[in-house]
């Protein structure tokens, strides 16, 4: 018997497209879920140090959910480089002005801080309504369970 390695040439070709709808979904439930779609540890064949992970397209990143406090207590925060260049951004402006970045900041927390985690990110692509351009990829919807239907 001879051990199956993968090779990297094969690789993209065998990429699925996936297509999640967000709508009514907890943010940190979706991220972590969207995070090992991404790194593929949802894949049979997932090895540590190569890309095995499948493209995620997210829609209506608009109709996602935080629970508890965390819309108003939930800040961004990044420097300009400048003195005293904090900015702090609260998480109901941020979903007011860009929602498909809150998911995407969450979902690129979950992945390694690497090249590999940089090559697992471009894979992400996330809109705020229900239309993307992505037609022509024939992405396949793709339905998690949600947490209270598993307890």
């Amino acid at each position: 018997m001879s051990t199956y390695f993968p090779s990297g040439k094969d690789l993209a070709r065998k990429r699925k497209w996936l297509v999640v709808d967000a709508a009514g979904q907890t943010v940190g439930h979706l991220a972590s879920e969207i995070a090992s779609i991404l790194s593929g540890k949802r894949n049979p064949r997932w090895t540590p140090f190569m890309d095995m992970g499948d493209s995620v397209i997210v829609i209506n990143a608009r109709l996602a959910v935080l629970k508890g406090a965390k819309i108003d207590q939930k800040m961004y925060r990044h420097h300009t480089l400048y003195p005293g260049g904090l900015r702090e951004v609260s998480a109901r402006n941020m979903f007011a002005k860009r929602p498909e970045r809150v998911l995407e900041l969450a979902i690129k927390g979950m992945l390694p801080k690497n090249k590999l985690g940089k090559a697992m990110g471009k894979k992400l692509k996330i809109y705020p309504d229900a239309d993307h351009p992505h037609r022509a990829q024939r992405p396949q919807l793709h339905e998690f369970t949600s947490r209270s239907n598993q307890q």
